[in-house]
């Protein structure tokens, strides 16, 4: 298992998100268990704000994870960019943490709001809500509409992010999914403002990465003794 490998990809070329992705997953790091490593894209943006961002690392992702060796590959981008496209390039299982962090959101509650970067961003979610078929249990979605690097600022958005929480909570939502993967360091503070379960996308896919390749060890010794 400690050969086992992890491989998120932070599709923007921040390596101040990257760091933050990279913290974000850090508690699921166990002696003994999968490595966890995160990659940033070199050619991405710095950050995903347009269509045209989101439609433009599609080839350059294909062509890292082919690249790269891994049992799951992870897009860091809290609106799955370029995941149908790298999961026809590779047979490796590749997650997107956005469709992650709503799956788990809606282990816990029947509706869900997401606190979104930009009013831009709200349409590419949508788009990964209909493709999951689940569009109808969004209860709303708030933009900040601030810069990464004001998400990344320990204080300057925390404030922005924990009044969006609490007026998700008003119109319905049971869990709160943060739509950015520079959203991390805000989680604990978000989740006691609102009162309901905060899901922070890279985690919620850290846990399910780590889900995929520890069944496919528990499997391995079985094949074997066919």
């Amino acid at each position: 298992m400690g050969m086992a490998r992890i491989l998120f990809i932070n599709p923007n070329s921040s390596q101040a998100c990257s760091g933050g992705i990279d913290a974000a997953v850090a508690p699921f790091r166990f002696a003994g268990g999968p490595s966890i490593e995160v990659a940033t894209l070199r050619e991405g943006p710095p950050a995903i704000y347009s269509w045209h961002d989101w439609y433009s690392v599609a080839g350059p992702l294909v062509a890292l994870v082919r690249a790269e060796r891994a049992d799951c590959f992870v897009i860091a981008c809290a609106s799955d960019p370029g995941l149908a496209a790298v999961r026809e390039a590779t047979p490796t299982p590749v997650l997107g943490i956005f469709s992650c962090a709503v799956l788990a959101a809606l282990a816990r509650a029947e509706r869900f709001g997401v606190i979104a970067l930009a009013t831009a961003s709200k349409a590419r979610h949508l788009l990964a809500l209909r493709q999951l078929g689940i569009e109808a249990r969004l209860a709303a979605e708030i933009a900040l509409d601030v810069t990464m690097e004001t998400l990344l600022d320990p204080a300057l958005a925390r404030r922005a992010m924990a009044d969006a929480a609490r007026q998700l909570v008003r119109e319905g939502a049971g869990a709160v999914v943060m739509g950015c993967a520079g959203m991390a360091h805000h989680r604990a503070a978000v989740e006691a403002a609102a009162g309901v379960p905060v899901i922070e996308p890279c985690q919620a896919a850290a846990a399910a990465a780590l889900g995929i390749v520890l069944a496919a060890s528990a499997q391995a010794p079985a094949r074997a003794a066919e």
